[in-house]
């Protein structure tokens, strides 16, 4: 499938290695103002070959806005966007082309369709992740009149875990790092990693604030269900924590429970959802990417005729896919939210009666 979302979907096109990205968006309220200068900048916080704790690929990641908006507004029609890769060198992979990459894709695709594009993944290549961020734009911008804010930062590196969230900090850090004090141990882990062949994995956090009460869908669309969805399907991503996460089964029950007063929740440990709803306080998400696949150190592995061989890797690869994909992260996060408010207008008969009253 590559579609996502009810009310507010996208769907994405291209890969890796090919001519261009892109994505249609659909389901889109009329009257929304679309600042191009905003969604070039979001693809920008994404786009690789930016520092040396990046990939080395240089792409522009520049977007062109192809129909759904007319003298820089929504028209209610869907939005359809592309991105033109400049960057590839498919000779890289020509190593690759009958055998399966460790930890990759390429085993289960080959398996699983009878083909496969190795350049670089094709379609399984967290290339394919700009054309979220530029959907993900979409559903900020509308999320932004309704005064819903989303941040994300990076809050562990190789198991370097900060100890203070500072949001404000992020964007001068060239890893998106949450915690001053720690971002020198967890640039260092990368670089270490990447000077060997290797690379180390990480977590990203996402916030979002001034959340309404009421969105999401039981039982079987509840928000937080949607939220773990939307973050599982990003590439690399292992686990989800709402909330308090793997703590809450340590705990016990008094512990766990946020106690409301008339102000509201005196703490937070739920994640700001119950019930599969939210309830007005701040969502906090972890996101937890795995180290990446693509290393420069011999491995094992068998060819499309299963035979064993050795798997030399060359290419462009990112020594720690958390930073950039914690910027996919919160484009997921805005997608999602976007949904549910969509859908949460007609869960109330005093809210179909303002509109066609």
């Amino acid at each position: 499938m590559n579609t996502f979302g009810h009310r507010f979907r996208f769907t994405t096109f291209g890969e890796s290695h090919g001519k261009a990205l892109g994505c249609i968006v659909d389901g889109v309220p009329a009257g929304i103002k679309i600042n191009e200068e905003f969604i070039q900048n979001e693809m920008d916080r994404r786009k690789p070959g930016q520092n040396k704790f990046a990939t080395a690929r240089k792409e522009g990641d520049i977007v062109e806005i192809l129909s759904g908006v007319f003298e820089g507004i929504t028209t209610g029609t869907p939005i359809s966007m592309v991105i033109f890769n400049e960057n590839q060198k498919s000779s890289d992979y020509s190593n690759v082309k009958d055998l399966f990459r460790p930890g990759h894709a390429d085993f289960t695709y080959f398996n699983k369709y009878g083909t496969r594009d190795y350049r670089g993944g094709g379609r399984s290549s967290a290339r394919e992740t700009a054309a979220r961020v530029a959907a993900g734009a979409i559903a900020k911008l509308m999320l932004n009149e309704l005064g819903i804010k989303i941040q994300s930062g990076i809050c562990e590196i190789s198991g370097i875990k900060a100890e203070n969230y500072d949001f404000s900090k992020v964007s001068e850090s060239e890893i998106f790092a949450l915690d001053k004090n720690v971002e020198q141990a967890q640039k260092d882990a990368i670089l270490e990693a990447k000077n060997s062949h290797n690379s180390v994995g990480g977590v990203a956090l996402i916030n979002v604030s001034n959340v309404p009460i009421g969105l999401g869908e039981p039982l079987y669309f509840k928000l937080d269900s949607q939220i773990a969805n939307a973050m599982m399907g990003i590439n690399a991503v292992k686990a989800v924590e709402i909330g308090d996460g793997m703590l809450s089964a340590k705990v016990k029950g008094y512990d766990n429970n946020d106690q409301i007063r008339s102000n509201g929740f005196k703490t937070n440990h739920s994640g700001g959802m119950l019930g599969g709803i939210s309830n007005g306080d701040d969502i906090n998400v972890k996101v937890y990417f795995k180290s990446t696949p693509s290393i420069f150190i011999e491995q094992e592995t068998v060819d499309i005729y299963n035979n064993e061989v050795e798997c030399k890797l060359k290419g462009r690869h990112d020594p720690c896919v958390a930073v950039r994909g914690s910027v996919v992260a919160e484009s997921m996060m805005a997608l999602v939210l976007a949904d549910m408010a969509l859908l949460n207008m007609s869960s109330k008969m005093e809210n179909v009666k303002k509109v066609y009253s």
